[in-house]
């Protein structure tokens, strides 16, 4: 018989009056993934902050370990074995491994005075060999791979006693090795009873490691069943209330002349001697292992970073690019791959996020802003690309990664650009906000702007572009149409480079 871990029952919670959940229930058990599952803003992240003690609920009521537990703090959840491992990961990265283990715990020596280092490196090493995990505990966290990083994060967690684990998107910024090393901790958890809740929005992976799945929609709860006994398409349904019949949208269209032209562009290490063509109404995207030099493509593109050399030409004339508004104002613009740090200013309205980039069409010849062209503007973007939010005035912060996301996509819609690059678009949103954003990219493809998409997904690039362009190392080994296209041709191409040192 299960042993059960926690069990959460009627938790409402509303915030300023708007409700974020409504009487929804949760269970976990000991040597279970269970798997939390809805779209953005279904619920999913206020449930878990309640259960970590991060906010506090309205109503219901909560039972960790067989007994009821009330006034539930961030402190009282680690007293009590909860532990939340979050998508943005919080370790001090000019740290050691076993600093940040201990932060805040620090193992000392002479009655409390002194560090003891050698006595925390120890421990620290106790604990990642009773994972199978190969880290130093000296190595400064800093130094380590995303995927390493989060090994870490889930040692400290365990060196806390914690019995139950939340993890939020653990794999979105990992590669294909790195995500099944991950799968290889977390069944070792498994095996020990530790109860592991997982917050993902990368279906197909949940079939390795997923022993049951809640589904909330709308703050509701919707169904809890036993993962190995429904569909991907049940799944689905159950989150966005309705059947989605494509996964990747693929509009055809008329491929025009070249909109956008990179010739032998290079940019320290990672961009080496890149060309390519950009066509009116063409998705090209790009593929590539980790490390293989995609984002730092498109940042010397866009001005972000320094080049050394190359030609940038756009509908046929040559234009210098040092900076990022010399792209915006000749009509390039960047979806980065960081939305959080890089396309938004989270302590800002979404007013001001979309009016931002944007002051030149909606200020005075005085340089005063307008105030009524800017909400203008924002009221239009947030009806043509369906943002869910009451008032424009809401911060961005607050809202989900899909509305963050197409706020980072509408910002860029008022300007008459030409150009428009890509960086996974879709990393950290659900299925069917992904399916909005390939709409609005696809509604920019047949009004004839070239568009960059760089993904880590390859059945996302497979179904979605037009051409696919191939990195590794920094270099553009494949240039492939879609109908030639595979995933062993793709990963064939990606590891040209790997293959010529092998």
């Amino acid at each position: 018989m299960a042993v059960e871990l926690m069990r959460a029952e009627h938790i409402t919670k509303a915030f300023s009056g708007v409700p974020a959940l409504k009487d929804v229930r949760f269970s976990l058990n000991a040597g279970e993934v269970h798997a939390l599952l809805g779209e953005n803003g279904a619920g999913k992240s206020t449930l878990v902050k309640i259960l970590a003690g991060v906010y506090t609920k309205d109503e219901g009521t909560i039972w960790v370990g067989g007994a009821e537990v009330e006034s539930l703090t961030p402190k009282k959840a680690a007293d009590l074995g909860i532990a939340i491992i979050h998508q943005e990961l919080n370790l001090c990265s000019h740290l050691s491994v076993a600093e940040n283990i201990f932060l805040g715990r620090e193992v000392t020596r002479s009655k409390g005075w002194l560090l003891n280092k050698r006595a925390a490196n120890d421990e620290a090493r106790k604990i990642l060999q009773g994972l199978n995990i190969d880290i130093d505990p000296e190595t400064v966290v800093g130094q380590l791979q995303v995927s390493k990083q989060q090994m870490v994060e889930i040692a400290k967690a365990l060196s806390q006693n914690a019995r139950i684990l939340i993890m939020d998107e653990p794999t979105s910024a990992l590669t294909s090795s790195e995500i099944e090393e991950l799968f290889r901790i977390v069944r070792s958890l498994k095996e020990k009873g530790h109860g592991i809740i997982y917050i993902s929005h990368r279906l197909e992976e949940l079939q390795h490691i997923v022993d049951r799945a809640t589904i909330l929609r709308d703050g509701n709860h919707v169904t809890t069943l036993n993962y190995s006994e429904t569909t991907m398409q049940e799944l689905i349904s159950h989150m966005v209330g309705r059947s989605i019949t494509e996964k990747f949208p693929h509009v055809k269209c008329p491929v025009g002349k070249t909109v956008l032209e990179v010739k032998n562009l290079n940019a320290g290490r990672m961009v080496r001697d890149i060309s390519f063509e950009l066509r009116e109404g063409e998705i090209v995207g790009i593929a590539g292992l980790m490390g293989a030099g995609r984002t730092e493509m498109t940042r010397a593109l866009y001005g972000i970073d320094k080049k050394q050399s190359g030609e940038i030409i756009l509908d046929g004339r040559a234009i210098t690019i040092r900076k990022p508004s010399d792209s915006i104002q000749q009509g390039i613009v960047l979806v980065p791959e960081d939305r959080k740090k890089d396309g938004l200013f989270t302590r800002l309205s979404i007013r001001n996020n979309i009016g931002m980039p944007n002051l030149d069409l909606i200020s005075s010849y005085f340089g005063i802003v307008s105030k009524t062209r800017e909400k203008d503007m924002a009221h239009k973007c947030r009806d043509d690309l369906k943002i869910r939010l009451a008032s424009i005035e809401y911060d961005s912060a607050n809202l989900s990664g899909g509305n963050q996301q197409k706020v980072v996509v509408g910002k860029w819609m008022a300007r008459n650009f030409r150009a428009a690059l890509f960086d996974e678009p879709t990393r950290g949103i659900d299925v069917a906000a992904k399916v909005e954003i390939y709409n609005i990219i696809n509604r920019l493809k047949q009004q004839g702007m070239g568009i960059l998409f760089v993904s880590s997904e390859l059945p996302e690039i497979l179904g979605f572009a037009d051409r696919i362009l191939v990195m590794c190392d920094g270099r553009i080994t494949g240039d492939l149409l879609r109908k030639d296209a595979t995933q062993e041709i793709i990963l064939d191409l990606a590891t040209r480079f790997e293959k010529k040192i092998a």
